[in-house]
């Protein structure tokens, strides 16, 4: 009998730290591609799209942004574990950019960008053999 994808028991949340890390992390790689097109010195909205853009496809595709790969984070439904979808990714990406509901979080570290889009920011489980 196969186990389920999804077991919530195993799912810890991930700690301030290592979420403000991975944030750091995809904010510097918004600077780099947005300085691309736009100083962002003079220009201060096109890391922030950038920024929005990278949450709706990373997270909404993969589960994960660079910096939370590095982090060792994944952001995965609330619900049943699995990818939370674009739509979802760009509400988060939206509020995050917002800066307010990330700041806000519950007993599982859910900031409220989270939990408007069912979602939440876990430690990356180790691969089990």
């Amino acid at each position: 009998m196969a186990t389920p994808a999804y077991d919530p028991t195993r799912l810890q949340p991930a700690d301030f730290g290592r979420r403000f890390a991975a944030l750091l992390i995809d904010w510097a790689l918004c600077l780099l591609a947005a300085s691309f097109y736009a100083d962002p010195r003079v220009v201060a909205w096109p890391p922030v799209v950038v920024l929005i853009f990278l949450n709706m496809v990373f997270i909404g595709l993969f589960g994960q942004t660079p910096g939370m790969a590095l982090a060792r984070l994944r952001c995965v439904s609330a619900v049943d574990g699995g990818a939370i979808g674009m739509p979802k990714g760009l509400l988060r990406g939206v509020l995050l950019a917002l800066l307010i509901p990330a700041v806000i979080m519950d007993a599982d570290r859910r900031g409220l960008h989270d939990r408007a889009a069912g979602s939440i920011v876990v430690k990356q489980q180790k691969a089990t053999s």
